[in-house]
């Protein structure tokens, strides 16, 4: 736990180059939509992390206005993980993320990958991300009220 009424996300997947940068993006939105900033902390790491974003997550990002184009895929940490309260990952498991003894609530979106898939494709897969961080925040939102 991050602090005293801090919920902290963790989005994680292999390469953090694509899913995880989608759901990360919009849930920078939500907290800032939402003026949960100091209530709930968020982030975004890779098991093996690609070298940059997809270009086609760039491209589908940018439709929605998002610019994806300067971040730069990252390692998650053992301490990261073992810090957050949630733990998203994309439609990789999360054996490989979360210590044995992690208390924490784990959930794997199963969602498809959006490197190589052509741009209709890949909106549908940002729709999808889009749609489960919105349902994340409405279910974070209801929890850090009632602290």
């Amino acid at each position: 736990m991050t602090g005293p009424h801090t919920v902290q996300v963790a989005f994680v997947c292999v390469q953090n180059a694509g899913r995880s940068q989608m759901a990360y993006a919009f849930a920078e939105r939500e907290l800032e939509t939402r003026e949960l900033d100091d209530r709930v902390s968020i982030v975004t790491g890779g098991t093996r992390p690609a070298e940059h974003v997809h270009e086609e997550v760039i491209e589908a990002m940018s439709e929605r206005g998002v610019d994806l184009s300067d971040r730069q895929p990252r390692e998650i940490t053992f301490e990261e993980t073992s810090d957050s309260d949630y733990v998203i990952t994309m439609g990789c498991s999360a054996e490989d993320v979360c210590p044995a003894t992690w208390s924490g609530d784990s959930r794997d979106w199963d969602l498809d990958d959006p490197d190589g898939r052509p741009p209709a494709e890949v909106a549908a897969i940002r729709e999808e991300i889009e749609r489960r961080v919105t349902a994340l925040f409405d279910e974070l939102e209801d929890r850090v009220l009632e602290d």
